[in-house]
């Protein structure tokens, strides 16, 4: 699961690119197959929105939920293709992305049914 945060004005406009952007840096690096974008998007108002000195309105937080098990490498190696990636395709400057990966363990999680830990046939691979 995805969350992506900015300014409703920055945010709106982009969010199909933005959204394409990430999917593909998530299937790049992680091997992540092309029907599980998990993402949501909170546009948000002005005054509902701080954010650091020295950033633009362009500003951009990106929270990735996943089961835990990947190699820090891998993780670092997703940061830094995100961050190129979005600059690259969409002209936001690293220094208006924000990035936190949030790892928790797969008993911790429930889809389909069931808990992460009970689930055998995910697409993918969680321990790259």
């Amino acid at each position: 699961m995805i969350v992506i945060y900015g300014l409703k004005e920055q945010l709106n406009p982009i969010k199909a690119d933005l959204s394409d952007v990430i999917h593909s840096c998530m299937q790049h690096v992680l091997g992540i197959p092309e029907d599980k974008r998990a993402q949501r998007f909170i546009p948000m108002d002005r005054e509902d929105f701080y954010y650091p000195g020295g950033r633009s309105d362009a500003y951009t937080v990106i929270e990735i939920n996943m089961i835990a098990g990947r190699e820090p490498e891998a993780l670092k190696k997703l940061i830094k293709t995100l961050f190129t990636s979005i600059e690259n395709e969409l002209a936001i400057s690293p220094i208006d992305v924000e990035i936190t990966i949030k790892e928790q363990p797969a008993h911790c999680w429930g889809f389909r049914g069931m808990t992460g830990d009970e689930a055998k046939d995910l697409k993918y691979k969680v321990g790259v």
